[in-house]
């Protein structure tokens, strides 16, 4: 045999076996009949190529090296064959791709055998095109009736019991039926039904009489774009070609689309990774009437159109999904309905960990149930105890190679917040900017925007838009439980002594595990998190962490008190309170703050300030201050702190939803190395102090959503570093002031929604620097003569309102 004249008897009889063990295989595992048989036409290649050489007694093999690698893919073939008849349902996607990639593999080495036929007595080179599509051309007509409907038989069938998917199958398949060119991105977790909903498209009956033998299902996952033509080339029927290079292979592929002709195509590319752009980019480029696509990917591709989220599933369907995953074939097994349910809760309508602790606790004993929601409802995690879930999850994960490696990093500080709340990106803009240097809010942003791209979190705004001017405090970030459970999960897999996060979470008075022994440990974490829930009562134990950067706080009660341990965080950097109870909080211990040194952002939510502004300390290091929903109205009012000796560094202070604000206290107006100040969403706010002119290092103000503010202080003139002024939805404001022609240094202006300005003072022609201005259709109008003609160097943006109100919930 050929194998034997270039690389040994050996690989001729592993080859034998892997024969044999296909046809023996085919008839018992149904689930890979598709598969099975190209492995067989892949075989039946290899012996074409055998026989024609035997043919052609001339024609020499070169010695060949390396060989010994095809031979262990062979017998590992031999293994993967044999298992096939005995894998489970669940595992059929797993050993779909390496039945795949095994066929791929052999297709390589055909080319490398075929590429070493040197020459024939004659001196003349082997064809060997000609040889291999003579006996694909044969093989062809042997199988003419399987290949009439090659297509079809390339589309692995859905599982046979799906729930929650019907009205996605009708959503998609309206789009594909339209007469137009369409790419589709399917995207969600991976174990969310991706691929199976794809697949159910694919068996529409309306889809099939549109695209009848024209469609084709390709599963891409990490695979060369190379690698990916040629299986599209193997699902037409035709002979694999050789292809080295994506040139090639594009070629290869246009010629192909042509080839198709005017008929309806559907092209389905399954579970689609980062990497593979630019084959999107080629199919792209071939679109015609009629040619569709359709891409399931646990990322999303922003440039190739709007994705198509696949979430999780409602209670309902859970339920179902759970019950069939738990019940025997016959459907006779006795479900406990409270469990069940509890069950079902703690997986979040997610379809893959539902199924697989379904199938956990089929036909086990009531203790074995009660069990296991005794141990989830105390916060084991489900990845704990089922390899394949953490796996599929992990997998997206491992994605973020060294190149991304902060972007890895960012995921899993996520978990420092509770789970089911949104999570404010401003704070994680707090904390990114001193563990990671992102020291401009927008790099934190877009790395937000990178762990969405992959569906490892989902940024959600509240006005259904992202906003181009810096504004960030609207901007919130939710993730499945899942994935917060994955990256509690990380936070132990750093090398030993260099935890990098210590993530506690407490409930009532129950102490963690190992807390007590360690106590008096100095650790290396950089990051500490603390959650309690309304029951605690604030027993803390020492603790030691001299590396500690970041700590976060989370609480539910009305009052709290900051460990004593935060004195000795000497190199605390960023604190970040939030109390997730109803009303106000009052915060004690708060002078612990005034001995750390390094100290540079506090972040407070839902905190009483006046119950800390009774302390009298010095923050020398404190830059930014942020004040989300507190009391602040009389913080200041009674007390004789001198804000300026308190904070004498700070740049920047943002104050949102205090809607106890009626009036900006005056000694604010001391902090002159103030650069940005915000004061957003305070609905009662109505007087700025004359005296804010004394802030005269401000290159930001922002107003935005002050409802109640009537006017702007003339003082506003003396802030010659003012770049940036936000007005926007202030609806009381009927005039600016004369004085604004003063600021010099004004480049942009957002004055949106201020429906009741009446027009602009002749003094804005002196803006000379101005650039931008953001407004409404109404305001728009108030840029007109005199304004427009003089002004030319201004860009005027119409912005138009969106609203969503996503990101109230607490909920992902």
């Amino acid at each position: 045999m050929a194998f034997a004249a270039v690389g040994g008897a050996g690989l001729g009889a592993v080859f034998g076996a892997l024969l044999d063990g296909v046809i023996a295989v085919t008839s018992k595992a149904t689930m890979f009949e598709t598969h099975l048989r190209d492995l067989k036409c892949t075989l039946d290649l290899f012996q074409q190529v055998d026989e024609d050489v035997r043919q052609h007694p001339n024609i020499l093999f070169r010695p060949m090296q390396g060989l010994e690698k095809f031979e262990i893919q062979m017998k590992k073939g031999v293994q993967l064959v044999e298992k096939c008849s005995k894998v489970r349902p669940w595992n059929k996607p797993r050993y779909t791709r390496k039945l795949i990639a095994l066929d791929a593999s052999l297709r390589r080495l055909l080319s490398v055998l075929t590429a070493h036929i040197a020459s024939d007595q004659r001196g003349r080179v082997i064809n060997v095109a000609t040889v291999v599509n003579h006996i694909d051309a044969n093989i062809a007509a042997q199988n003419q009736n399987v290949n009439q409907i090659r297509g079809w038989s390339a589309i692995p069938e859905p599982p046979p019991f799906t729930v929650g998917l019907d009205v996605h199958v009708e959503e998609l398949k309206l789009e594909l039926l339209k007469d137009e060119a369409s790419m589709l991105v399917v995207t969600g977790l991976g174990g969310c039904g991706k691929t199976t909903l794809a697949q159910k498209v694919c068996e529409d009956q309306k889809v099939k009489e549109k695209f009848r033998s024209n469609i084709f299902f390709v599963i891409v996952s990490k695979n060369t774009n190379c690698l990916v033509v040629q299986e599209l080339c193997q699902k037409t029927g035709s002979l694999v070609p050789a292809l080295q290079e994506e040139a090639i292979a594009f070629n290869w592929l246009q010629e192909f689309l042509k080839k198709t002709g005017q008929d309806p195509l559907l092209l389905v590319l399954d579970d689609v990774w980062l990497g593979s752009e630019s084959l999107l980019d080629k199919f792209g480029e071939f679109k015609r009437p009629n040619y569709n696509i359709l891409v399931t990917s646990r990322f999303q591709f922003p440039r190739f159109g709007p994705a198509y989220p696949l979430g999780t599933l409602e209670q309902g369907d859970a339920m179902t999904l759970f019950r069939h995953a738990a019940s025997r074939p016959d459907r006779s097994s006795d479900i406990p309905e409270d469990q069940a349910k509890q069950i079902v809760q703690l997986c979040k309508g997610f379809p893959l960990a539902i199924t697989t602790i379904g199938r956990s606790v089929c036909e086990q004993p009531t203790e074995i149930w009660k069990k296991r929601v005794a141990e989830l409802s105390r916060g084991s995690s489900i990845l704990d105890s089922e390899d394949y879930l953490f796996a599929c999850l992990k997998s997206s994960l491992d994605a973020l190679d060294e190149r991304l490696a902060v972007i890895k990093e960012c995921f899993i500080d996520l978990a420092s917040f509770p789970e089911d709340r949104c999570i404010p990106a401003v704070a994680l803009i707090d904390m990114w900017a001193e563990l990671y240097g992102l020291d401009e809010d927008f790099r934190s942003i877009a790395h937000i925007h990178e762990l969405t791209n992959r569906n490892l979190a989902n940024l959600v705004t509240r006005n259904g838009k992202m906003e181009m001017d810096g504004y960030y405090s609207e901007h919130f970030v939710t993730q499945h439980d899942m994935l917060r459970n994955l990256a509690i999960h990380q936070t132990g897999q750093d090398e030993i002594g260099q935890e990098k996060r210590l993530i506690i979470e407490i409930c009532g008075d129950n102490l963690p595990n190992g807390w007590t022994e360690q106590k008096n440990k100095p650790k290396e974490t950089r990051l500490l998190s603390i959650s309690t829930d309304g029951l605690s009562s604030a027993k803390w134990h020492d603790m030691h962490l001299p590396k500690a950067e970041v700590l976060v706080l989370n609480f539910q009660t009305e009052n709290y008190v900051l460990p004593k341990f935060v004195k000795k965080m000497s190199k605390l950097k960023v604190l970040i309170v939030t109390n997730y109870g109803v009303l106000q909080a009052d915060l004690s211990n708060f002078k612990l703050l005034g001995s750390l040194a390094n100290l540079k952002r506090i972040r407070l939510e839902r905190i009483s300030i006046p119950s800390i502004s009774k302390n009298s300390m010095q923050l020398k290091s404190l830059q930014k201050i942020s004040l989300f929903m507190c009391s602040i109205g009389q913080a200041f009012s009674n007390s004789s702190i001198q804000i300026l000796e308190a904070f004498p560094n700070l740049v920047e202070m943002n104050i949102d939803y205090c809607n106890d604000l009626v009036e900006l206290p005056d000694k604010l107006c001391d902090l002159i190395r103030l650069k940005k100040l915000s004061i957003t969403n305070c609905h009662k706010l109505s007087a700025l102090p004359e005296e804010i002119g004394k802030l005269v290092n401000l290159e930001v103000l922002r107003l935005r959503s002050s409802t109640e503010l009537e006017r702007l202080p003339g003082s506003i003139k003396n802030l010659k570093k003012l770049s940036f002024l936000d007005i926007y939805n202030c609806l009381s404001i009927k005039n600016l002031p004369e004085e604004i022609g003063e600021m010099s240094g004004l480049r942009k202006i957002n004055m949106g929604q201020c429906s009741r300005l009446q027009g602009l003072p002749l003094s804005v022609l002196n803006l000379g620097e101005l650039r931008e201005v953001i407004c409404d259709e109404e305001t728009e109008s108030l840029w007109g003569e005199p304004f427009k003609s003089s002004l030319i160097n201004i860009n005027i943006t119409v912005a138009k309102e969106q609203h969503n109100l996503n990101w109230l919930y607490n909920k992902p």
